[in-house]
């Protein structure tokens, strides 16, 4: 059974906030905020439902597809909209659908577990799902805290996956889950989002290159296969750390953290959709989409792009 991309779209707020306006209320620069987290400036507004919608429809719009197509929408999201109902719940109000929808929440690995989820869902039977990672970051964000104001952001990326009985897009999968690294990222009801920086970025790039390594081994493919890497848009460093220890040349990584800041969830289709609209992957060429979050999880896949 095969596992198609059929179509892409994504959604940013309007509301640009660069270093220079942060640095009016932190103590901080944008030279500092660059030099440790490679962001320059950050998209904040929205909220996951708004934002996941138009990025579901623009997907849906890119595939040549209605919303009666789909068979299940599968949300990744770790800032929902409410506690309940489920934000793909009124996501998918909005698009006018009429198919299960469920939110998935393993942070900023979600998306990559989401489509990993949509693949074992087209091969008990759907045809198509619509895979969004959607996030309004920003209102569990406490914009005294110069760590965390600078890093987070809002949008949403999304995809539609197609089974197709003649092809495959999806080649592997390597995902895990480490719940004795909870502490690390979390966010407690009614708080905000806190994070041990260091202590996170030691074992992302661990867990990033261990499931990378898998991911690729699994496929049958080496490193140099690669054309491109679309890894979550955390931070500039921990990119930086993980490609050098994979034996991969910084050119073939796909960034738009200085554009977009860590938008969990959504930055991977954030990144793929840049690359994609630039010509950077073509077809019968590799990828490979890393990510790592809160919990702790990762997750990477090998895509053969068509």
């Amino acid at each position: 059974m095969g596992v198609r991309f059929k179509g892409w779209g994504i959604a940013v707020p309007d509301r640009i906030v660069t270093n220079d306006e942060l640095s009016l209320t932190l103590d901080t620069s944008d030279a500092w905020i660059i030099e440790r987290t490679g962001i320059k400036e950050r998209r904040i507004g929205g909220s996951a439902r708004t934002l996941g919608a138009l990025a579901g429809q623009r997907a849906l719009d890119d595939a040549g597809l209605k919303p009666q197509d789909i068979d299940f929408l599968v949300l990744a999201t770790t800032s929902p909209d409410r506690m309940l109902p489920a934000t793909s719940c009124l996501i998918a109000d909005d698009l006018k659908m009429n198919c299960p929808a469920m939110d998935l929440n393993a942070a900023c690995s979600g998306f990559m577990y989401a489509v990993r989820t949509a693949q074992g869902l087209l091969e008990t039977g759907n045809k198509r799902i619509l895979v969004i990672g959607a996030e309004h970051l920003s209102r569990w964000v406490d914009w005294t805290d110069r760590n965390m104001a600078v890093l987070l952001a809002d949008g949403a990326g999304a995809t539609v996956l197609e089974y197709d009985p003649d092809g495959n897009d999806l080649l592997s999968s390597s995902l895990g889950a480490d719940g004795s690294a909870a502490d690390l990222l979390t966010c407690e009801h009614g708080g905000f989002i806190q994070m041990d920086g260091k202590e996170v970025f030691r074992r992302a790039v661990r867990v990033v290159v261990d499931s990378a390594e898998k991911a690729m081994f699994d496929a049958d493919i080496k490193s140099e296969d690669l054309s491109l890497v679309i890894p979550h848009q955390a931070n500039i460093r921990i990119i930086q750390a993980a490609m050098k220890r994979l034996g991969i040349e910084m050119e073939r990584a796909v960034v738009v953290l200085d554009r977009y800041g860590n938008t969990s969830s959504a930055s991977i289709p954030l990144a793929f959709d840049d690359a994609r609209k630039n010509g950077r992957i073509k077809v019968g060429e590799y990828a490979l989409m890393t990510g790592f979050g809160a919990g702790m999880t990762w997750a990477s896949s090998v895509v053969r792009w068509s």
